[in-house]
């Protein structure tokens, strides 16, 4: 079994359902008690959000590329950043190292792309909404993205940085997330991608006015299709 080395800690909310979500599925696909082999290098959130609320983007990329470094060097075989925000500096991180970054944003984007999904609303922060990044990577699979208005952003982003990653969830910024939803859709979207790590917190992605496509266990999954690469069949070929 491969090493997955996970930056988290932004927040160790969303940490926390990586960490429950890669052991389930390894231990639902190779049965008994395994579990992952996994590092996991939480940093101090509030610095990562001092730089982000500075535009400090730099300081931010040399930050996880010492991390990535630090878990390669203890053994990781494949890294996660374990956010969708941080993937603005993605290419800068796996650019640091020599094992693989496994990237959010294009394991979301293969699954739309198996599902005919073209035309998804990413619900996310402001910063994955406004600054390019994202919508930019998911053109390049051929899917064009929505975003809520103005004032739907600044509600989401709100939801996710006042909430969530406090670990508050409200029956009343449900309610208001669905209604974004609903808007989008009225407005020709197709899906939506919960593009927050946190955003699964609080929404049933089974359980929307539109097909949800959760961004963390995408993620998830695919580190642990990484991490066992033929170990699951061939744990069933000895059983």
């Amino acid at each position: 079994m491969r090493k997955i080395g996970l930056i988290g800690g932004m927040s160790f909310e969303s940490s926390a359902v990586y960490y429950r979500m890669i052991n389930e599925a390894v231990r639902t696909r190779l049965g008994g008690l395994h579990s992952a082999e996994v590092m996991l290098h939480s940093v101090d959130f509030q610095t990562i959000v001092d730089m982000q609320k500075a535009g400090r983007w730099d300081d931010a990329a040399r930050r996880l590329s010492e991390v990535a470094g630090g878990l390669e060097a203890a053994g990781a075989d494949c890294v996660l950043i374990c956010t969708n925000t941080m993937h603005l500096i993605a290419d800068t991180v796996q650019a640091s190292i020599s094992i693989p970054l496994i990237n959010i944003i294009d394991e979301t984007a293969s699954s739309l792309k198996a599902a005919g999904i073209k035309r998804p609303l990413l619900l996310a922060t402001r910063y994955t909404m406004e600054h390019g990044f994202y919508g930019d990577r998911m053109a390049g699979h051929g899917i064009e993205m929505m975003v809520p208005d103005a004032d739907g952003r600044t509600l989401v982003h709100d939801i996710i940085f006042n909430e969530l990653c406090a670990g508050k969830i409200l029956d009343t910024s449900r309610n208001a997330l669905l209604r974004v939803i609903e808007d989008a859709k009225a407005g020709g979207a197709n899906a939506v991608i919960l593009g927050c790590t946190e955003i699964c917190l609080i929404l049933d992605p089974t359980a929307l006015p539109l097909p949800g496509f959760d961004s963390t266990a995408v993620h998830a999954n695919a580190a642990v299709d990484f991490a066992l690469d033929g170990t699951a069949a061939r744990a069933k070929n000895a059983a």
